[in-house]
Order: structure tokens, then sequence, then C-alpha cells
């Protein structure tokens, strides 16, 4: 039996060593909101932390984390949904299938961590996921809304316009 430390609680599973941390989390850990999207890292979908860190779940095999390190997904980021990015997320209805949000909430709420007042830049460079549904204006102000604490009452969403004017 193979042993992690899962939104806080020591969890037990029984997987081979090359087993990628997000079929343990769905299938032996029934924590379904971490998502498959591509299997090849590049979608987002399956964004958890590791430590702390945005990692892409579907390709991290199980050998390479430690007993030792903490995993949190989307689960254990808050209890009832009052994150500063979940409030800010909530805000700006950002979802719209809601497919890749998961993923997008847990690398924004890293990018937080290490950027607590990210400039556009900084969300380019560390929020790489894709959402299918073309929600990023909406993504980028929710994560500047977050750095403010998540309210609803400071949520702005600006449109920007093929002229490049914005509203």
């Amino acid at each position: 039996m193979a042993k992690l430390n899962v939104n806080g609680k020591d969890r037990e599973f029984d997987a081979a060593p090359d087993t990628p941390l997000l079929w343990v989390l769905r299938e032996q850990l029934n924590l379904t909101g971490t998502k498959y999207g591509c299997g090849i890292a590049q979608c987002g979908a399956c964004t958890v932390h590791v430590d702390g860190n945005a990692v892409r779940s579907c390709v991290m095999p199980l050998r390479a984390v430690k007993a030792t390190q903490t995993v949190v997904t989307i689960e254990g980021l808050s209890r009832n949904g009052t994150h500063p990015v979940q409030r800010a997320w909530q805000a700006l209805d950002v979802p719209q299938c809601g497919f890749c949000q998961s993923g997008m909430i847990m690398a924004v709420s890293a990018l937080l961590k290490t950027h607590p007042q990210p400039s556009d830049a900084d969300i380019d460079a560390a929020v790489t996921n894709i959402c299918r549904c073309g929600t990023y204006n909406r993504v980028r102000a929710a994560i500047h809304t977050a750095a403010r604490g998540g309210g609803t009452r400071k949520a702005e969403l600006a449109i920007q316009h093929p002229e490049g004017s914005a509203t």
C-alpha cells in the first residue's frame, strides 16, 4: 500500500509507481474534481498542488510524489468555496461549461501565493491552462479580483473590443 497526504489527510491506496497521480486521485481516492483533459500536460484540467506548486497530475507518476509531500486538489482548496479565487470566479460568473475550471482555479491560487498582485505578464506566464469556451477575459478579471480579496463589490470585467477599446 502506498500513502500520500491529500487535502490534509494521510490516504492509503494500491497503485503502481508509474501510475499518474490523476488516476489515483480520481479512481482510488474518489476525488473527481480534478479532471482528465488531454493526458499530455497541455490543457491544465488536471492541475493540483504538490507542496504548494501547481503541477499537471496527468503526467506526474506516483514515484515522483513523496509521502512527505502535500497534495491539494480542488476539493481541498477550501471547505465551502470561500477561497478568494473561488469567490472571484463566482462573482464574475467565470465558467461556461466549467470543465477546465478546477484546474484553472488551482493554477491561479498557486500563482497568487507567489505573486499576490500579479501583472498581466505574470498571469500569462503562470496560467497556461486551456479553456475551450474562451472565458479568458473573465479569468483575467477574476484573477485581479481575487488578488484584491475576491469580494463581489470589487469585481470588474473589462471587455476588449476588436478595435482595441475596452468597456
